[in-house]
């Protein structure tokens, strides 16, 4: 029997926030310690180990250490690079892992007169493995219907990074149609971030999902990272996805039609929640009929949820939409529209605030003296505004 383990878009160095950043990594250091404790004989990890062809120097030194760690515990590791590792000059931090003797690149190919690409693989023991690498913007998808395979082997695995129509849906991407691949056993997908297993004949098809979300949504979908664990017994595969959970999230979805009262029906909520230690993802969707989005006030929600100990915390408000005020006005006399205006506005914003709206107006229009200097020109509309707002001798 032949166990192997199967990894995709770590996208180790990924997210902005430090707090995720870390969670990533510490997906990928647990999926390391699991598939040393299953006795694997071989991993696999089919592109975007980096989330970029140059990943920052603290991520590489922690990489290397997880690597080394592997390579201790006698388990070669097979991997080609993603659309996020690759890079066009075809140099990527992926060598300097393989030539450190920690991994093996597995793409090799010869490309034929007729422009066929011929595909060699790495043997290991009775199996074959071949490997062509992802690009940016699906640009292997064309080679890919060019592949061959060099031989016919007892038992093949096929790298791939790259995108099939099974998992296509209705994301605007391009796509290949994996019946027009060369034959293999065991299709080691990567680079769509979901958990996918397909059987047909003697072939099985996988996408073992990301090493840990990579994006606000795959938060919500996912919640947690996984790989892929495979045993081979008498040509017979056997396979079953682990689930890497390192904390839990917690989704609080609401609609909003007021801007000014949000905070306090976020605030609200969030107190039925238990954030304790966990990702905290806030979606606020809806249309304000009063207010704006920046009447939320997202510092004191944020100081809230922080003193409920939360881990880390997202919110998303690209769903949220303010209805600008539209102010219909009457009136034919021009001397009256001012008062309209303000009328209007604040029967459609009401606030204490509005009362001081015409003085405030009247102020405005305060033009500078000839030859007064700016100073005295400042302090003089400063001073008219503190009295219209009683805020003399307070500011």
């Amino acid at each position: 029997m032949v166990r192997f383990a199967h990894l995709a878009d770590c996208h180790l160095g990924g997210w902005r926030q430090e707090e995720l950043q870390k969670l990533n990594f510490e997906s990928f250091k647990k999926a390391v310690d699991l598939i040393i404790e299953n006795k694997s004989d071989f991993l696999l990890i089919s592109g975007d180990l980096f989330d970029s062809a140059y990943p920052p120097i603290e991520i590489l030194k922690e990489t290397f250490a997880e690597f080394k760690k592997i390579k201790e515990s006698g388990i070669p590791v097979f991997i080609i690079a993603g659309s996020h590792d690759f890079s066009a000059s075809g140099k990527t931090f992926l060598d300097v892992l393989e030539k450190a003797g920690f991994c093996k690149n597995v793409e090799d190919y010869e490309i034929q007169e007729d422009k066929r690409i011929k595909l060699k693989p790495i043997l290991f023991n009775n199996l074959a493995i071949f490997g062509y690498s992802g690009k940016k913007s699906g640009m292997e998808i064309e080679d890919l219907k060019k592949v061959f395979f060099d031989s016919v082997y007892p038992f093949t695995i096929f790298m791939l990074h790259t995108t099939i129509q099974d998992v296509v849906g209705n994301i605007p991407m391009e796509y290949l149609d994996k019946n027009k691949l060369p034959l293999a056993n065991y299709y080691a997908f990567g680079h769509i971030h979901q958990v996918f297993k397909k059987e047909e004949a003697n072939s099985i098809f996988i996408y073992p999902g990301p090493i840990f979300p990579n994006n606000f949504q795959e938060l919500v979908d996912l919640k947690q990272g996984s790989f892929e664990l495979i045993d081979i017994d008498n040509g017979k595969i056997k396979t079953e996805n682990i689930k890497i959970k390192i904390k839990e999230v917690a989704y609080l979805e609401l609609h909003l039609e007021n801007g000014l009262t949000a905070t306090e029906k976020i605030i609200d909520e969030a107190d039925k929640l238990n954030l304790k230690d966990k990702i905290f993802i806030l979606k606020l969707k809806g249309k304000l009929t009063q207010g704006k989005t920046g009447d939320i006030r997202f510092n004191e929600i944020e100081s809230f949820i922080q003193k409920k100990g939360v881990y880390s915390f997202l919110r998303n408000t690209s769903s949220l939409e303010s209805i600008e005020s539209e102010i219909v006005i009457e009136s034919e006399n021009v001397e009256n529209i001012e008062d309209e205006i303000i009328k209007e506005f604040s029967n459609k914003n009401p606030s204490d605030f509005n009362s001081f709206l015409p003085r405030i107006i009247d102020i405005m229009a305060v033009e500078k003296n000839e030859d007064e200097k700016s100073t005295i020109f400042e302090s003089r509309f400063l001073g008219e505004l503190k009295k219209i707002l009683s805020l003399e001798g307070i500011i």
